[in-house]
């Protein structure tokens, strides 16, 4: 895990413009956003993906770059004051606080397209039938019936009761789409999988992309901002529904153990049984930041 950390670090940074590059203030605050930070856990989930279908590590860089980059986006745009209004993200100040509202717009736009730039200016399959169909599967996710759509979901939802099927809905897509497209891009950069194994594939990423967002909402609830490195306990000062407010702190955690299985039993048709996936999976749950 810490030789795919450093090395999409070392491909992020080789992506990003350099902050001497005009408009200069633009690429220092684009780099800020993006580097020395974050679990990057939408690249390890590509690269675990690409190992399992025997991808070129240098096609699965650009997968796992362009999935980071929307993350990063997401993020930028989802603490401005308009969203979640935050001033912590990643142990220091969000891009708005430490440059301006306008620049942190821009970030966010500019991260989207160099995204788009990386999964579609180098060849990342042999058929570009394949390559056209993986940009098709990171724009739906990042769009308005995924994760975009998740969100406008959440922000309807402040201060309104909402069922356990509701929650789930919301974070297939606003969590779970961007986390799914980032299984299925890193498998499509290797050999091809038949449908029932790349069903097998999206089953357990979208198992584990809720497991990450009941964690996520339980650590908001049970762990400290320096832990988190972002604002602890932003959730219920908001009056936001998540997965502790609906089913309390012990329920919650059993749910994303109870996910975690339904993961791994998906990854069980697969190659290896999963390999990295299953790893992932335990990091995902397990993890208390």
């Amino acid at each position: 895990m810490l030789d795919r950390q450093a090395r999409i670090e070392r491909v992020l940074h080789a992506l990003l413009p350099a902050s001497d590059v005009a408009p200069a203030r633009l690429h220092e605050a684009m780099r800020y956003a993006v580097l020395g930070g974050g679990k990057r856990v939408r690249p390890l989930l590509a690269y675990g993906a690409g190992e399992l279908t025997g991808a070129a590590m240098e096609r699965v860089d650009c997968v796992a770059a362009a999935v980071e980059l929307i993350h990063a986006y997401s993020l930028v745009h989802d603490d401005m004051p308009a969203m979640d209004d935050d001033s912590l993200r990643r142990g220091k100040p969000t891009v708005h606080v430490e440059y301006d509202e306008a620049t942190a717009l821009l970030v966010g736009d500019s991260l989207q397209s160099l995204a788009f730039q990386a999964i579609s200016g180098t060849d990342l399959a042999d058929d570009p039938r394949r390559q056209l169909s993986m940009v098709e599967i990171l724009a739906r996710a990042a769009g308005s019936r995924g994760m975009a759509g998740g969100q406008a979901i959440d922000l309807a939802a402040t201060g309104k009761a909402m069922s356990v099927s509701e929650l789930e809905f919301m974070h297939i897509h606003k969590t779970g789409a961007l986390i799914r497209a980032s299984v299925a891009l890193g498998a499509r950069c290797g050999d091809a999988l038949t449908e029932a194994q790349l069903g097998a594939l999206d089953h357990f990423s979208k198992f584990i992309g809720l497991a990450f967002q009941v964690v996520d909402d339980v650590l908001d609830a049970d762990s400290s901002t320096a832990t988190l490195g972002k604002t602890a306990g932003k959730d219920a000062q908001n009056n936001k529904p998540t997965y502790v407010s609906v089913l309390g702190l012990e329920r919650a955690r059993a749910l994303a153990g109870e996910l975690r299985d339904d993961a791994n039993a998906a990854l069980a048709s697969l190659p290896g049984a999963g390999g990295r996936l299953g790893e992932l999976a335990d990091f995902i749950v397990l993890r208390k930041f």
